[in-house]
């Protein structure tokens, strides 16, 4: 029974973490993977850095936005099945319910200045916690010559060469 109680506990504080997640930050998956790897490992300690680092390799390789397959596979790792599906409820759950209301008020003040103003704000913040987040893997990840020629190369035909990014995977 008691470990049923702390079981629910585990789940309930999974949702509550991802559902602050994604209710406080902007900018997508990219822009969450530091805030989920500071509340996972740092904070709540339910998994390691590498645990993150490979779970965010794992989730981009899998169809899906980023942060709902590095929620589910979270809450996998740390409470099964239903610890999977409440992370992924409460990473999700925000987002639906501030896209609701907001495409409700935005067609009455989409035109104000203010509001197209506030939205540069947010790109510029969200490519902030973005080149965060691309320098924390960087630490972590091997670092040898072919390690960096790979994603090297990665980037020179994903970007440059406008190559589709699953051949690049594949590859």
């Amino acid at each position: 029974m008691n470990e049923r109680k702390n079981k629910l506990s585990v789940i309930l504080q999974l949702f509550v973490t991802f559902f602050k997640i994604g209710a406080f930050t902007f900018g997508g998956g990219y822009a969450m993977i530091p805030l989920i790897q500071k509340e996972v490992c740092e904070n709540k300690k339910w998994l390691t850095d590498e645990d993150i680092l490979e779970i965010v390799a794992i989730a981009e390789s899998t169809p899906g936005p980023i942060a709902i397959n590095t929620a589910t596979f979270v809450g996998y790792r740390t409470a099964g099945f239903f610890g999977a599906f409440f992370c992924t409820l409460g990473v999700v759950l925000p987002s639906f319910l501030i896209i609701t209301v907001i495409s409700y008020i935005l067609s009455e003040f989409r035109e104000l200045k203010a509001v197209q103003y506030a939205f540069f704000g947010i790109r510029a913040g969200v490519l902030a916690l973005i080149v965060k987040a691309l320098w924390s893997m960087y630490k972590q990840c091997p670092k040898n010559p072919i390690s960096y020629i790979i994603a090297a190369l990665a980037f020179i035909l994903a970007a440059v060469l406008d190559v589709n990014v699953l051949i690049v995977i594949i590859s």
